[in-house]
């Protein structure tokens, strides 16, 4: 038993050593950032590293950063550990804008004040006309048509002719003039102070006090001295390990609690809002403004106040046995990105069910896409770029950034959204599918999907198995329909001779025609050349032949100056004449279904 007490000791004594080690290294962000160490510690540190109130994090572009009481962040330029000052700066280079939400009582950071400066209340006015000389303006925080003003003297002194044309924004609390002098918005000082611990001396006479239980010990005999060697480290190793398990218990319990308060965090943010039937009819107006109505139900437009509106989609009782609703509140409630629309909230009412979607304004790509025979100059190449970038940096986040893959399998210019900036977000996961981000390949017992932009192997297992790979071939589809300012299936046409589009855009390239011939746009025909040849890579017939979204992305965000045309995934016999002043119509292309192997 006193062995193993013994080599727990030692063992944590190594794992001490090594750990004050790593404390003791100095610390930076990337090669040129300021020295960090004690008191300061990176949260890549251990946590006692440092003392509490001197985290300093990293940015991507390896800028360090300190977060200042209240969720104020600056970066940090020098720290200067003799005189205990830190240098900060603001990248946007607008203090009065960072440190409105400032306070240092009970921080260990101050402001330095020069010459026996004073610390001020300053209260911001955004104003319309130019006010008298008990005020001062806020160059970075104004724009063209207002102006923001400050003042140290408080608004209720003021008379009402100064606040006619003005409006109070929020007040600066305890902060030096240079704060809100423009002439120093280059650099902030700040001066620390370390706490005082009680602790600290009673471990120094600690060290010392063996010394003299030795000496105590050396006056009697060689045989009582061994004993109490023995009992004293006994004892010591019997501490020591039973402080290591609680330091350990107490360490693990901490990140279970931290992972859970996170978690709840995140929940509490994001997490889909249940509503009754009752709510959806006071979100709607008793359905008062429709959007539009599609297979499995009708949308409509919604308010949840004066300023947030909604979309909210009333699913058909006829269509289907459920499982679109579990999977748009099942996929959706747990996906947040930039590019794919938010589930806000749900209704689950009996045999009334609603899902309730953040509102974009200007509805679909589809509707976009098929108003430029007589709106080019809303869509032009730029904005095509932009678009085409957004939907495949969504689809690359469903297939890579969530904790699962996500198979949309129904990627169109109908479910994609575009916001008031034109910003896509893809919509409608009624038919999406969940498997580990490891599996290669999902099982389907039937096709799913809009003819039209299913991929082959969907069709017939002949091509390849089911993956990831069929969003990229829908999404091929989408692009060349941004390319081409049309719809890729156009149901109206009667003559099956003419050529397939997608193969009209292939026999463009070919033969070096100009792509801009669809859009009356003189943009730049690298982006028009760049999008085709994109898009006829993702539409290969044989999956393993398509790139994956990831690359897709890679591909748009170059020049496109190094992309080679793909192999022809089309059974011409052979070249077809083109007559780029006549648009090109659909080929039918007839698939056989063959039934999955099982």
């Amino acid at each position: 038993m006193v062995i193993s007490y013994l080599f727990l000791f030692s063992a944590f004594i190594i794992n001490l050593g090594e750990a004050q080690n790593v404390c003791a290294k100095e610390s930076r962000c990337g090669a040129h950032g300021p020295a960090v160490r004690f008191p300061f510690r990176l949260n890549s540190q251990l946590d006692d590293c440092g003392s509490p109130g001197f985290n300093l994090s990293c940015t991507d572009t390896n800028q360090t950063v300190l977060e200042l009481p209240i969720s104020v962040k600056l970066f940090v330029k020098e720290i200067d550990y003799t005189s205990h000052v830190i240098q900060l700066y603001d990248p946007q280079n607008c203090f009065p804008r960072q440190l409105q939400g400032l306070n240092l009582s009970s921080s260990p950071f101050k402001f330095i004040l020069e010459d026996a400066g004073f610390l001020y209340d300053y209260y911001l006015f955004n104003c319309s006309a130019r006010k008298d000389e008990l005020f001062g303006s806020i160059s970075c925080l104004s724009g063209p048509t207002y102006k923001v003003y400050y003042s140290n003297v408080s608004y209720s002194s003021f008379t009402l002719e100064s606040f006619i044309s003005c409006t109070k924004i929020y007040t600066l609390r305890s902060v030096p003039k240079a704060i809100i002098d423009q002439d120093h918005y280059g650099f902030l000082e700040l001066s620390w102070s370390l706490p005082t611990y009680k602790g600290a001396p009673a471990a120094k006479d600690n060290n010392s006090s063996g010394s003299g239980t030795q000496s105590k010990h050396d006056k009697g005999s060689l045989s009582k001295l061994a004993f109490g060697l023995i009992l004293g480290s006994f004892i010591l190793v019997q501490a020591i390990s039973s402080l290591y398990r609680i330091y350990t218990y107490d360490k693990v319990e901490k990140e279970h609690q931290a992972k859970i308060e996170k978690f709840l965090e995140d929940y509490r943010n994001f997490r889909p809002s249940r509503y009754s039937y009752v709510d959806i009819k006071r979100i709607t107006n008793q359905f008062n403004e429709k959007l539009g109505e599609g297979a499995y139900g009708t949308v409509f437009k919604g308010k949840l106040s004066n300023e947030i509106h909604v979309a909210v989609k009333i699913l058909n009782v006829s269509k289907g046995n459920g499982e679109e609703f579990i999977n748009e509140v099942g996929t959706m409630g747990r996906i947040h990105h930039v590019n794919v629309v938010r589930l806000v909230g749900f209704c689950a009412n009996g045999f009334r069910r609603a899902l309730v979607y953040e509102f974009l304004p200007n509805d679909s790509l589809e509707k976009l896409i098929s108003s430029t025979a007589t709106k080019n100059c809303v869509l032009n190449w730029d904005k095509r770029q932009n678009i085409a970038l957004g939907v495949a940096r969504g689809i690359e986040y469903l297939h890579q950034g969530c904790y699962q893959q996500i198979l949309h399998f129904d990627i169109k210019p109908h479910n994609v959204l575009l916001d008031q900036n034109l910003n896509p977000k893809i919509s409608d996961f009624g038919l999406a599918k969940l498997c580990s981000k490891d599996q290669s390949a999902v099982s389907m017992t039937t096709a799913r999907g809009t003819m039209g932009y299913i991929a082959p192997e969907v069709f017939s297992r002949n091509f390849g198995k089911v993956s990831s790979k069929a969003d990229v071939y829908s999404f091929g589809i989408l692009l060349l329909e941004i390319v081409g300012g049309r719809k890729n299936v156009d149901v109206r046409v009667e003559n099956t001779s003419q050529v397939y589009f997608p193969e009209w855009i292939y026999n463009l390239l070919e033969q070096k025609e100009d792509i801009r011939i669809f859009v009356e746009d003189d943009g730049n025909a690298k982006t028009a050349k760049k999008l085709a040849i994109v898009g006829l890579w993702c539409i290969q017939w044989h999956p393993m032949d398509r790139p994956t979204m990831k690359d897709v992305v890679q591909m748009l965000n170059g020049e496109g100056d190094k992309l080679t045309i793909p192999p022809n995934p089309f059974a011409s016999a052979g070249p077809i004449k083109i007559n780029a002043n006549l648009p090109p119509k659909h080929q039918n292309h007839e698939l056989e279904i063959i039934p999955e192997l099982r």
